[in-house]
């Protein structure tokens, strides 16, 4: 039977390549390796051989639970583990029992997935199954911003997990996203269209779903015998590179505009230029510091002006209007001190405020003042009619008009005591004036006499 032409060509040919007798066109390479048992190997191993692996931190406590079936499974192989929770490490060596020379590979593979946070169960299967293999796929490497990187790891997976699904069920493997790598477990064939879907994603070259969809037309096209023989790469998505156009700039620089000269534009001047340029440059460090002390002197006194120029615009007098009054020259002096001192709209409006702040409380001075004014000072009707059925005292005390009469005969009878008092002091003849000279006289004539 004549077998189809490859159609990859063949390599070059060099000094090393020559013909192996085990290799030819009726082998296939992707069949499972063969299992071995205790009888093809009855002596067992004579050398020993080890693998170890770290785990992070955080897997401890699920370690400790699941190791004990984990040490169970690869006692049934011949292959002796250890957990080392003070370094971190899981080890796994051969021992005088390990009839499969593979075994130790697998409990490496095994250790491998136990680390990237597979079940222990899903683990397992690594070695009940010599058709199962596993691949750990690094992608930390692949995106330099963990913005990006973030984001097309979510990609991978898709809404809900639904793309992850998509993939192990056309891929017929277990696919488990973790930090920084992809644990995946399957077939040969399964693992490489799985690596290739994630590393497409990671490197932003192909979404996923569309590799979910080349995937999806393959396996339909498998099931035709019909399409065995023939190229699938009609039915198959193509995805070529295409040229984005850029986007364009918001301003538009017309270049017809600006003057066509031979000449570069100017330097920019460094900080080293404008200081020689303002003579700072030769300061030494006291004249520098003494410079700077100054200049914020300077502006702390300006500020206080200025905060003391807003306290005192509330102080400012109003202005006062002409009534009239004065001469033409006078009224036209006065105008020109009112444009010299016109205060700014801000202090005539404070000033205004003030204003109208005093009126108003002397408006309420003057209704209190009328407020408490009493009784006896407004007489009422109602005042005399209840002063005519009081006594004198009584009605005075009450505050009643009624009293005002009494009052007035008291202010009159004090009247006529002091000038009976005038009379008898000055003897009749001069009154009050000629009793004071006679004063005068005797306190002279005293002096006199001492």
């Amino acid at each position: 039977m004549r077998s189809l032409p490859s159609p990859h060509p063949p390599p070059k040919k060099t000094q090393h390549d020559k013909p192996k007798p085990w290799d030819h066109d009726g082998i296939d390479h992707w069949q499972p390796v063969p299992a071995c048992t205790a009888e093809d190997n009855p002596s067992g191993m004579l050398e020993e051989s080890s693998f170890a692996t770290l785990f992070p931190r955080y897997r401890e406590r699920y370690l400790r639970e699941a190791w004990p079936a984990v040490t169970r499974a690869l006692k049934e192989r011949g292959v002796a583990c250890e957990l080392n929770l003070v370094e971190g490490t899981m080890t796994v060596r051969t021992t005088r029992k390990t009839y499969d020379p593979y075994a130790v590979v697998r409990a490496r593979d095994l250790i491998k997935l136990l680390a990237r946070s597979v079940p222990a169960p899903q683990a397992l299967k690594l070695l009940a199954d010599d058709a199962l293999q596993c691949d750990v796929i690094k992608i930390g490497g692949l995106v330099r911003s963990k913005p990006r990187f973030v984001k097309r790891r979510a990609r991978l997976l898709g809404p809900g997990g639904s793309t992850l699904k998509a993939l192990e069920l056309l891929t017929g493997c277990y696919v488990l996203v973790q930090g920084n790598t992809v644990a995946a477990m399957g077939p040969f064939k399964g693992l490489k269209a799985c690596r290739r879907v994630v590393e497409d994603c990671l490197r932003n070259a192909v979404h996923p779903i569309y590799h979910v969809k080349a995937l999806m037309i393959r396996r339909e096209l498998a099931k035709d015998p019909a399409m065995a023989g023939e190229s699938w790469d009609r039915f198959l998505p193509k995805f070529k590179a295409k040229n984005v156009k850029r986007r364009k700039p918001l301003k538009v620089r017309d270049r017809k505009a600006a003057e066509d000269t031979p000449f570069p534009p100017a330097p920019v001047p460094s900080k080293a230029d404008l200081q020689i340029e303002s003579g700072e440059y030769f300061l030494s460090g006291r004249q520098r510091r003494e410079r700077a002390e100054a200049a914020a002197a300077e502006q702390q006194e300006r500020r206080a002006g200025e905060a003391r120029a807003r306290r005192d615009a509330a102080f400012v007098a109003p202005r006062e209007e002409d009534e009239g009054g004065g001469g033409g020259g006078g009224g036209e002096g006065a105008r020109r001190a009112q444009q010299q001192q016109q205060p700014r709209s801000q202090q005539q409006q404070a000033g205004g405020d003030v204003r109208a702040l005093a009126a108003s409380l002397k408006d309420k001075a003057g209704r209190d003042k009328a407020a408490a004014r009493p009784a006896s000072a407004a007489p009422t009707a109602r005042g005399e009619a209840l002063a005519a059925y009081l006594s004198p005292a009584a009605a005075e005390a009450a505050g009643f008009g009624g009293g005002g009469g009494a009052s007035e005969e008291k202010k009159k009878k004090k009247k006529e005591k002091k000038e009976e008092e005038g009379k008898e002091g000055g003897g009749g003849d001069g009154g009050g004036s000629g009793s004071g000279k006679k004063r005068r006289r005797r306190r002279e004539g005293g002096g006199a006499s001492e």
